[in-house]
């Protein structure tokens, strides 16, 4: 299956995304094509489509700028389905707000390493806040792409007081 992307620029630096042919967000990154790739198999083909890609740049740049505190875009992950309860869970975090792994698991039913396993493998950072999950004791455990850029999305959202 072919997915488009494309890379663009946020107050935290480059931000790439892929989209299914239906324009549903299959993954995010922070960082260029390098970063967005190792999200996919191998063998998935990644093509430069700006245009299919409008609707979340809009978003993203939105929610950069103040203006958006929700996405509210089609989204195509793949993952399991413990998986994707995982990440339905992460989209009820509320902006400005943290859970710790395990509060998440006592609301999934689960163990909170399990929980962290999905998040981890969560493709779709930022518009399934997994930068929202912090560690029991309020640290910043477990961003894919480094605690600065987690540091910095919990300041902007104003969530550093409950972290």
């Amino acid at each position: 299956m072919t997915h488009y992307f494309s890379t663009f620029t946020t107050t935290l630096g480059d931000f790439s995304v892929a989209v299914d042919a239906t324009g549903a967000v299959a993954a995010t990154a922070f960082g260029g094509l390098d970063a967005l790739r190792s999200r996919f198999e191998p063998d998935q083909l990644l093509a430069d489509k700006t245009k299919a890609t409008a609707a979340v740049q809009e978003q993203v740049r939105a929610y950069f700028a103040g203006r958006r505190r929700e996405f509210d875009l089609p989204l195509a992950p793949a993952g399991t389905a413990f998986q994707r309860r995982v990440w339905a869970a992460l989209r009820a975090i509320p902006f400005g707000e943290t859970r710790s792994y395990g509060e998440l698991a006592a609301r999934l039913g689960s163990a909170p390493r399990a929980v962290g396993r999905a998040n981890a493998t969560n493709p779709v950072c930022l518009i399934v806040p997994c930068h929202r999950v912090i560690g029991a004791d309020g640290s910043l455990t477990g961003f894919a792409f480094g605690e600065d850029i987690k540091h910095r999305l919990l300041a902007h959202e104003g969530a550093l007081a409950a972290a």
